[in-house]
C-alpha cells in the first residue's frame, strides 16, 4: 500500500512523503490568498474556497484566518458557513451536510498521533475521518476529535471538546462533550421574548 492508501485506511502512516508535502504546500497557499484577499472581494473569496475544499455546495461563507492541511478532504453541502479563526486538519475526511455554522476558533481534527513515543518520533501517524449532518451549529472553540459523527440538527455547545459520537437533534456541551438533552418544538418559541430562560 503507498502511504495514502494507509492513511485513507485508517493505518499508520508516513507523514514526510514528498508527495505530502506538496500537497499541503499547494493548500496553504491558497488559504495565505483566501486569508489576505480583500473581504469586500466576495467572488474571489469564493473562487479560492472552491480550490481549497474538496467539494463545496451553493452559498458558503468562510472568514479568515482560514487553515486547512491539505482541503481536497473536507466537503460540505449549501449554505456552509464558518466564522473567523478556524482550522481543519484533514488528512482524513472532514465531511459536513447542507446549513452548518461554525462559531469562531473552531477545530476539526481527523489527525492522531501514536502515544509510543518512538512511533511518534518517527512521524507515523493516522487519520480517522469527521462526518456532520445537515443542520448542525458548532458554538465559540469547539474542538471534534478524530472518528466523530454529529447528527443532524445538534448544537454543539461553546467550549466544547467532542471526543465520541452525539446523535441527531440534540443540545450537547463539555470537555469532553455530553448530551444535556434533546431540542424540543419549545426550543422554537426561546427567542420570541426578551427574557426567554437560556
Amino acid at each position: 500500500m503507498t502511504e495514502r492508501e494507509k492513511c485513507d485506511a485508517g493505518l499508520l502512516y508516513d507523514t514526510t512523503t514528498p508527495e505530502r508535502a506538496d500537497a499541503h504546500h499547494r493548500c496553504a497557499d491558497l488559504c495565505y490568498e483566501f486569508n489576505h484577499t480583500r473581504p469586500s472581494d466576495l467572488s474571489r473569496r469564493e473562487q479560492l474556497l472552491r480550490q481549497i475544499f474538496g467539494k463545496l455546495g451553493k452559498n458558503p461563507y468562510v472568514e479568515p484566518t482560514l487553515f486547512c492541511g491539505f482541503g481536497f478532504n473536507i466537503e460540505a453541502g449549501d449554505n456552509f458557513f464558518v466564522n473567523n479563526n478556524c482550522v481543519f486538519v484533514d488528512p482524513g475526511k472532514i465531511t459536513f451536510g447542507h446549513n452548518v455554522f461554525i462559531a469562531p476558533q473552531c477545530g476539526f481534527y481527523t489527525a492522531l498521533h501514536p502515544l509510543d513515543v518512538k512511533r511518534r518520533n518517527a512521524k507515523l501517524e493516522a487519520a480517522y475521518p469527521i462526518t456532520v449532518g445537515d443542520n448542525v451549529w458548532f458554538g465559540g472553540g469547539v474542538r471534534v476529535l478524530p472518528g466523530v459523527t454529529i447528527g443532524s440538527g445538534t448544537v454543539i455547545g461553546a467550549g466544547s471538546v467532542v471526543t465520541h459520537d452525539i446523535p441527531a437533534g440534540v443540545l450537547a456541551v463539555g470537555n469532553p462533550c455530553r448530551v444535556v438533552r434533546p431540542i424540543t418544538e419549545a426550543d422554537k418559541r426561546r427567542y420570541e421574548t426578551p427574557e426567554y430562560p437560556r
